[in-house]
């Protein structure tokens, strides 16, 4: 009796997690999966789906599927911060799970951010805000995406992005600015755009876990809208909080 869609994804999944199949290896195509299991295209193609969705496999047009890199070690975020740490440092998290983190600035510009993150920060029709996007990486491989947005108004000019930093270094530059700024977390899980799926080297059928932060200051003025964006398999949320909460 021919196997299912789910029996193969399952044959498959094995060969990659013992080893068999290595991180970036070539998958076998629908016809030699068909020769293979003695099965049909459309339950070689549903196979793949299976593993894509599973997070395991990506698909490249005109190139093939190909066996994803998973990390050996969940990467955790820890709000609110232990001692005095930032508590949610990229490099901080990365460096503790073993890898070499780096992070690359793509964009330090003032323009017209997306109508939801304008909203949250009240902005007019003619306002900007400073767009600040990074690439984050661990050992050389793709990791995060992260971008943020702040009033034109209150970061004064590009120059608050310089030198580059995480969230806690540009806090620290608005608090200088008199801007004492206090955080709160937005987590969404949901499929990657055609970007972020490139850059993550992931399938658009995998699921990313958006984690948007806002920023205040006393008065409850949104400062600064960052949007990170993550695979959800990648990662695990931590979050503490008082007893009496």
């Amino acid at each position: 009796m021919p196997l299912t869609a789910s029996q193969i994804a399952a044959e498959l999944a094995d060969s990659i997690r013992s080893g068999e199949l290595q991180p970036g290896a070539l998958m076998p195509s629908e016809r030699e999966l068909i020769e293979r299991f003695g099965t049909t295209k459309s339950t070689a193609g549903k196979a793949i789906a299976l593993l894509q969705a599973e997070g395991l496999v990506r698909t490249e047009t005109g190139r093939g599927t190909f066996v994803q890199d998973i990390p050996k070690v969940k990467r955790v975020r820890r709000i609110p911060p232990r001692g005095n740490g930032s508590g949610s440092s990229f490099a901080e998290e990365m460096r503790k799970a073993g890898l070499a983190p780096s992070t690359k600035l793509v964009q330090a510009e003032a323009g017209r951010p997306p109508a939801a993150v304008a909203g949250r920060l009240e902005l007019g029709d003619d306002e900007q805000a400073l767009i600040r996007k990074r690439h984050m990486f661990t050992d050389g491989r793709p990791a995060q995406l992260a971008v943020s947005y702040i009033p034109v108004s209150v970061a004064g000019s590009t120059d608050l992005a310089f030198p580059d930093t995480g969230p806690t270094g540009i806090h620290a530059r608005l608090a200088e600015r008199g801007h004492r700024v206090e955080r709160l977390e937005e987590v969404e899980s949901r499929r990657p755009d055609e970007e972020e799926a490139q850059f993550l080297r992931i399938s658009r059928t995998q699921h990313v876990l958006e984690v948007t932060r806002l920023a205040f200051d006393q008065a409850g003025r949104v400062l600064e809208v960052t949007v990170n964006v993550f695979p959800s398999n990648l990662w695990r949320l931590s979050y503490e909080w008082a007893a009496d909460d």
